[in-house]
C-alpha cells in the first residue's frame, strides 16, 4: 500500500486542513470545560445538564454509529457488490419508528441517567450489572475497529506510523471527552459531522467529473453489473439480500438506536420529551444522506477504476483501501482536498470514540459505582472524568487486536454489534413487552443469548477460515495432477455431509445474528420465567411495562370495548395513562379527551400500575 502511495503525500495545505479538525475539536472541549457550570457535576459531566435540543441530538446520533466504518466500509461493498446494501436504507423507517414511539417514551420518563438502571426497576439489580457489563464489554471491542480505521487511513496517504496514529485519534478524542463531557461531545459530533458531509461532496464531486459526468457513471455501473434490483431470495445464509437488509436491518437499528447507552444518553440529555422524540425522528434524514453519499462513493469509484481495478492489480492489499486509493489518486491535483476527506474520516473516528468513552463513563460510574460506593458530588464528576481518561487508554489497546483480526471494518462492526447488541435487545424487550418474565428469566435468557451468539460468531469466523485453507489445499494437490481429483473431492463432500447443519448456522447472514440473538433471549427468558414462577403483575415496577394491547386498542379506536376488571376498582390499579409534561419527569394523568386531542401529537402513552409514593418521587 505504501508502495503504490509512495509519490502521492499530503500537500501542507492538507495538513493544515487536517489539523485544523483536531484543534477545532479540542477547543469545543476546552470551552465547555470553562464555560457554563465548568463540568462540575455529574448531571452536566454526563448528562449535559439534560438541556439540549433535537437538531444537535439528531447530528450526534447519526455521527455516533455511522463513523468511519460507514465510509471506508460502505463505498468498498458498493464497489465490489453492487447496490444491493443500499436497501438496509428501508431498515431505517422502523429501525427508527419504534425507538422514538416505544423506547424514548419509557426511558425518558423513568428519569435514567444509566439506560440499565431500567433493569434494576423492572427486573433486579444483578439484570442491571449483567447488562452493564456486557455493554462495556462490546463497546471496548467495537472501540478498536473505530480507532484503527482512520489510523489505516492516515498511515496509508501520509506515510505516518500507523501506531502513532492510533495514539493520536486516541488521545486528541479522550482529551476533549474527558474535558468538556457529554456537551463537547455532542457540539464536537456536529461539527464533525459537517465535516463528514463536506469531504464526501468533494469526493463526489471530483470523482464524478474524473469519470465523465453522471451519466456515464451510471452506464459504466449498469453495464458492470453494479446496479442491483431487489434480491427477495428468503435464504437467510444469502449474505445481502432484501430480506436480510430491510428485516434484519431492522432488529440491528433496535440494538443501536433504541437501547444502547451511547444513543440512549444524548435522548435523556434533551430538555423535554418532545426535543428527544423530534431528535430522534430528525436522524432518518441524516442517516438517509449519509447512506447515499457512501454508495455514490462506491458507484463512482467503480466507473474510475472499471477497467483497472487496483485491488486486481495488487496494488492494494485489501479492499477497505480501495476508498483511501481513490481519494489519493484523483484529489492529488486538488491540493486541501485529501486532508479534507482524511479529516472526514477522522471526523467520523473522533465521534464514535468520543461517545463511546463518555458512555462507558456513565455506565461505570451509575451502575457500578455509585450505588455500591456513596460519595459526594465532586468526587463523583471527578471519578467520571477518570474513567472517561481509563477507557480512552483502553481502547487503544484495542486497536491492537483489530490489527491482527482485520477484515471487512463494515462486516466487523456490525457483526460485533449483532453478536453482542442482539441479547441487550432482547433482554429490554422482554422487559418492556412480557409482564410475567422474571429476575431468573432475564439472567438466563442473556446468558444463553451471549453463548449462541459467540457461538455462532466465532463458529463462522472460524468455518470461514477452514473452508479457505481447504480450498487452497485441495488447489495445491490438484496443481500436482488428475489423479488427487477424486480423493479430494471426497474428503470435501464427507466434510460437506457431516457438517452441513452447522455449516447452515455458521453460514446465516450477519445481518440476523441481531434478530436472532434477540429471540432467543426472549424465548429463553419466558420459558424460564414460566417454570420458575411469573413475576405477578401487581409486583412490576410502574412505568416498566409498554402497554402492547392498550395501544393497538387506541390505533383501531376500541376504547369502548375494553372494560377493567371488578376488583382493579382503585385509581392505583386503573393502568392509567402518564403523560411526561416537564423535564422533571412530572407525571400527570389525563382524560380521554386530552389523549384524543395529544394523538396529534406523536406521543404514545406509557402504560403502568402507577403508587402514589413513585408519583411523589418521580
Amino acid at each position: 500500500m505504501m508502495e503504490a502511495l509512495g509519490t502521492k503525500h499530503f500537500s501542507l495545505v492538507d495538513f493544515i486542513v487536517f489539523g485544523m479538525l483536531l484543534a477545532i475539536s479540542v477547543a469545543i472541549g476546552l470551552y465547555h470545560a470553562l464555560s457554563g457550570g465548568r463540568q462540575r457535576t455529574t448531571q452536566e459531566f454526563l448528562m449535559a445538564d439534560r438541556s439540549m435540543s433535537s437538531l444537535p441530538l439528531a447530528l450526534s446520533l447519526m455521527a455516533t454509529f455511522q463513523s468511519a466504518v460507514a465510509i471506508v466500509g460502505t463505498p468498498a461493498e458498493i464497489f465490489n457488490n453492487g447496490t444491493q446494501y443500499w436497501f438496509i436504507g428501508c431498515a431505517y423507517i422502523p429501525g427508527l419508528l419504534i425507538p422514538a414511539r416505544i423506547f424514548i417514551p419509557v426511558f425518558y420518563r423513568l428519569h435514567l441517567n444509566s439506560v440499565y438502571q431500567y433493569l434494576e426497576l423492572r427486573f433486579s439489580k444483578t439484570v442491571r450489572i449483567c447488562g452493564t457489563v456486557t455493554f462495556i464489554f462490546q463497546m471496548v471491542i467495537y472501540m478498536g475497529v473505530g480507532i484503527y480505521t482512520p489510523a489505516l487511513a492516515l498511515n496509508a496517504v501520509t506515510g505516518f506510523h500507523l501506531w502513532g496514529a492510533v495514539l493520536a485519534t486516541g488521545l486528541v478524542c479522550t482529551v476533549y471527552t474527558t474535558l468538556g463531557g457529554l456537551k463537547a461531545v455532542i457540539w464536537a459530533d456536529v461539527f464533525q459531522t459537517l465535516v463528514m458531509f463536506a469531504g464526501q461532496f468533494a469526493v463526489i464531486a471530483v470523482g464524478i467529473h474524473q469519470a465523465g459526468g453522471p451519466a456515464e457513471v451510471w452506464r459504466k455501473a449498469r453495464d458492470g453489473g453494479r446496479i442491483s434490483g431487489i434480491d427477495l431470495n428468503p435464504d437467510p445464509t444469502q449474505r445481502h439480500t432484501f430480506w436480510t437488509l430491510a428485516v434484519g436491518g431492522v432488529f440491528l437499528m433496535l440494538a443501536l438506536y433504541g437501547v444502547n447507552q451511547a444513543q440512549v444518553q444524548r435522548y435523556l440529555s434533551s430538555r423535554t420529551e418532545k426535543e428527544a422524540i423530534m431528535s430522534c425522528y430528525l436522524v432518518f434524514p441524516c442517516l438517509q444522506l449519509s447512506l447515499a453519499l457512501s454508495c455514490m462513493i462506491g458507484l463512482v469509484m467503480f466507473a474510475c477504476y472499471k477497467e483497472d481495478n487496483p485491488l486486481q492489480k495488487k496494488v492494494i492489499s485489501s479492499r477497505d483501501q480501495m476508498v483511501l486509493y481513490f481519494v489519493m489518486d484523483m484529489l492529488q491535483d486538488f491540493p486541501g482536498l485529501p486532508g479534507l476527506f482524511v479529516a472526514c474520516l477522522f471526523s467520523a473516528s473522533l465521534s464514535t470514540i468520543s461517545s463511546a468513552f463518555n458512555s462507558l463513563a456513565t455506565v461505570t460510574m451509575e451502575d457500578l459505582i455509585k450505588p455500591n460506593f456513596p460519595m459526594e458530588e465532586s468526587k463523583a464528576t471527578l471519578i467520571s472524568k477518570l474513567l472517561a481518561l481509563v477507557y480512552g487508554l483502553l481502547c487503544l489497546a484495542m486497536a491492537y487486536v483489530v490489527h491482527i483480526l482485520h477484515s471487512s471494518v463494515l462486516e466487523a462492526a456490525l457483526s460485533i454489534f449483532g453478536m453482542v447488541g442482539g441479547p441487550l435487545l432482547g433482554v429490554f424487550c422482554l422487559g418492556l413487552f412480557f409482564s410475567s418474565a422474571n429476575s431468573t428469566g432475564a439472567v438466563t435468557g442473556l446468558v444463553v443469548g451471549l453463548a449462541v451468539a459467540l457461538w455462532i460468531g466465532i463458529g463462522s469466523f472460524v468455518a470461514r477460515n477452514s473452508t479457505i485453507v481447504l480450498e487452497t489445499n485441495s488447489t495445491e494437490m490438484l496443481d500436482l495432477g488428475n489423479i488427487t481429483m477424486g480423493p479430494v473431492t471426497a474428503v470435501v463432500e464427507t466434510i460437506a455431509q457431516k457438517s452441513s447443519i452447522l455449516q447452515a448456522l455458521y453460514s446465516l447472514s450477519y445481518m440476523w445474528y441481531s434478530a436472532l440473538n434477540s429471540t432467543v433471549v426472549v424465548i429463553t427468558g419466558l420459558l424460564v420465567s414460566y417454570m420458575t414462577g411469573p413475576m405477578a403483575e401487581g409486583d412490576v415496577t410502574p412505568g416498566t411495562l409498554y402497554p402492547v394491547w392498550g395501544n393497538i386498542r387506541r390505533l383501531f379506536k376500541l376504547r369502548g370495548c375494553y372494560v377493567p376488571p371488578a376488583q382493579h376498582s382503585t385509581s392505583a390499579q386503573q393502568w392509567p395513562i402518564i403523560q411526561d409534561k416537564e423535564l422533571n419527569g412530572a407525571v400527570t394523568k389525563t382524560t380521554a379527551e386530552e389523549e384524543e386531542e395529544e394523538e396529534q401529537q406523536s406521543f404514545l402513552p406509557v402504560t403502568g400500575k402507577v403508587l402514589v409514593e413513585h408519583e411523589s418521587s418521580v
